[in-house]
């Protein structure tokens, strides 16, 4: 038996197989990327330009970035950017102070009826958002809480996904460890600062950069609760660019302002991708 070509043959097939596997890869990866580039193309064209081109072209003849100087003078661009912030900064920090301290009490504390709670919680799961919406336009209205950061951000304080995927994180700890702290003298309170938040702080650090997200791309809630521009996030306000700012014909300058809004996400996702994979994964992973 030849063993030089046995073993030939197989470095050709891997050589093979990994071309062929890179290649679909790179061609899925041109596939996903090209909306940006063809976003980030469009708003370096101008409007007359853009609207000349009878046959797209993949490249600009003539860049400028008037567009962009646009977008934060045409239309109060840069008050949505602080609305947002604030929404998001505000959102997330309550938002962990509650999921920390309901994963630590279906994790740690005895309690009658703990397990049919939880099992209640997972329940929600199952129901879409948008069947709530109504019940919580009606009930911020009623509490005469609309146009406010208030009635934007009260919907938005929980997540029975994010309680469950902490949940888990928390008991994969040791109740050897809780046991030693409480016979020690610790609180529930103290062991759950010094002791849990430190060891699960990857999966904390992934809700948080999720929660972000999912703040910042906040659509449907508040451009249903608010009506005023004063309190309109950069989601909803691009809505409000299309309609009074630069019109729904200059596309370039629609595309400038997405890029800009667009950005702070991109920037996240690249810095933190791998956290937040490993926050996931230590989630689904028991022991």
């Amino acid at each position: 038996m030849d063993f030089k070509k046995i073993e030939k043959s197989a470095r050709t097939r891997s050589r093979v197989l990994s071309f062929v596997k890179y290649f679909f890869l790179s061609l899925w990866a041109l596939i996903v990327l090209f909306p940006f580039y063809w976003m980030l193309l469009s708003s370096i064209k101008s409007y007359s330009s853009y609207n000349s081109e009878y046959v797209p072209k993949f490249y600009a003849t003539n860049p400028t970035f008037q567009n962009y100087l646009d977008a934060f003078t045409a239309v109060p661009l840069a008050r949505y950017f602080g609305n947002t912030i604030i929404f998001t900064v505000l959102t997330t920090a309550a938002m962990l102070v509650v999921i920390v301290l309901a994963a630590f009490a279906f994790s740690r504390l005895e309690f009658k009826g703990r397990s049919l709670l939880f099992t209640g919680f997972l329940a929600l799961m199952m129901i879409p958002n948008e069947l709530v919406i109504i019940t919580n336009f009606v009930t911020i209205t009623n509490l005469g809480l609309r146009n406010t950061f208030t009635g934007l951000i009260l919907p938005s304080v929980t997540s029975v996904f994010y309680i469950y995927l902490l949940k888990e994180n928390f008991e994969q700890i040791p109740d050897d460890l809780y046991k030693a702290a409480k016979i020690d003298g610790c609180s529930d309170f103290r062991y759950l600062t010094r002791v849990m938040i430190p060891i699960t702080k990857p999966t904390i650090v992934t809700v948080v950069i999720l929660k972000v997200i999912e703040c910042w791309n906040s659509y449907v809630w508040p451009r249903l609760i608010t009506d005023d521009s004063a309190y309109f996030l950069v989601s909803n306000g691009i809505q409000e660019i299309r309609e009074n700012g630069f019109g729904r014909e200059n596309i370039p300058a629609m595309m400038a302002a997405v890029v800009v809004i667009s950005l702070p996400l991109i920037i996240i996702f690249l810095l933190f991708h791998k956290k937040i994979m490993e926050g996931v994964s230590r989630g689904g992973t028991k022991g």
